[in-house]
């Protein structure tokens, strides 16, 4: 049973989304403060985590910083700041998906069921050369979703990998915008496009001179120059 941490100030939404989680299989640990939450990941680390950002104490964003830097584990914040600059933030610190409050507590279970599902399927496929796919300089362990780079294990984020690992499958081939939205993010994401340039931008900062290149105008590809000559 997938175990998922929820770090929610409010006694109402900790209750509602706990019923809805339960509901549909998974065992939920509630907690009011992100402090609570740092215990319980030293103590028993959940597999996912559902987030506030407005939390007394330490606030959200200081949490998912913390938590990125030790694990790529899944988040989703929950927050009632809607402005862009909030959910890029959000994207950019680690998170995995951001909801908007107030948000339907089903449709907050159907994209904890769509994450889990993507890591779990990301972990069946099977790969050709021991479950490896090597670009260049980077080398993608696929089971173990584990990335290399220049010969260096680099931490990524569960967006991150899934990106690395699709433009890596179809190597110098050309993906929109649109079609990364939904093969990473999936069909129902209902937000900008802007959080593929992020995501590219985040991965550039981690992998210097990876040629994951820009198509103007259009979206990315990742080149292998040996493969394309």
């Amino acid at each position: 049973m997938k175990h998922i941490g929820i770090v929610e100030d409010d006694p109402n939404i900790q209750n509602i989304v706990a019923a809805f989680l339960r509901k549909a299989g998974y065992h939920v640990t509630l907690l009011d403060s992100a402090e609570a939450g740092w215990e319980l990941w030293k103590r028993n680390p959940p597999d996912m985590w559902i987030l506030d950002i407005m939390l007394p104490g330490m606030d959200g964003y200081e949490f998912c910083k913390r938590i990125r830097n030790e694990s790529n584990v899944p988040i989703i914040i929950i927050s009632a700041k809607d402005e862009e600059i909030d959910k890029i933030l959000g994207l950019e610190l680690g998170g995995d998906d951001y909801l908007t409050k107030p948000f339907s507590p089903r449709e907050l279970v159907a994209r904890v069921k769509r994450l889990f599902k993507r890591l779990d399927s990301t972990v069946e496929h099977k790969q050709i050369d021991d479950h490896r796919i090597k670009v260049g300089d980077l080398l993608i362990y696929e089971h173990d979703r584990r990335i290399f780079w220049e010969g260096k294990e680099r931490e990524v984020t569960t967006k991150e990998f899934d990106l690395l690992l699709l433009l890596s499958q179809n190597v110098n081939r050309a993906f929109s915008r649109e079609e990364l939205l939904i093969k990473v993010w999936g069909e129902d994401y209902f937000g900008s496009d802007r959080a593929v340039d992020d995501l590219v931008k985040r991965i550039r900062k981690k992998l210097n001179h990876i040629p994951l290149e820009t198509v103007w105008g259009y979206g990315y590809r990742l080149r292998d120059k040996e493969e394309s000559k």
